[in-house]
């Protein structure tokens, strides 16, 4: 069954507002509890606005069946690519002892001091600052959240790319 107002540009309106309404509520996340993200969490903002975009070219675009399934396969690439990000952001939560003890460099420091290349390794390595647990919902902690956010996000992408318009 599905739902008439996910066909058609509106559904991928409504994917590029989730997309961008998650940046928006983890910018509010850090000015209310006065966060500073880590790298990994600046790199799963940029991804979630990657996705974002790809929506809405969806939504400009409104591709027919084949050009659905090229947007849905470029979704997909996007979702995934947060999903690694946040897997590897839970399991330097989760193995703290093996990342750097002390508060590593930040995001912007990185992008001043290094090369491109050596900035994106070191970023993707993650750093002590990676490690802490500064905020929870219902339990889980932002990159738990995020995974399922990406995961939703690229189900979603899924569903649209198979939907049949009427």
């Amino acid at each position: 069954m599905t739902i008439k107002c996910l066909q058609g540009r509106t559904g991928y309106v409504l994917g590029f507002i989730a997309s961008f309404g998650l940046v928006a509520f983890a910018l509010y996340i850090q000015q209310k509890h006065n966060l500073e993200p880590c790298p990994l969490c600046i790199s799963q903002r940029i991804v979630y606005m990657v996705l974002g975009v790809l929506f809405l070219l969806a939504a400009l675009h409104n591709p027919k069946a084949a050009g659905r399934k090229v947007y849905g396969l470029l979704h997909v690439a996007a979702a995934v690519t947060g999903v690694v990000i946040a897997a590897r952001h839970m399991w330097i939560q989760a193995n703290p002892d093996k990342v750097m003890a002390e508060c590593g460099a930040g995001f912007d420091y990185l992008f001043e001091s290094f090369p491109m290349k050596k900035a994106m390794e070191l970023v993707f390595k993650g750093t002590g600052e990676c490690s802490a647990i500064d905020w929870t919902l219902f339990g889980l902690t932002i990159p738990q959240l995020s995974l399922i956010a990406f995961s939703a996000l690229g189900l979603y992408a899924v569903y649209l790319a198979f939907l049949k318009k009427n």
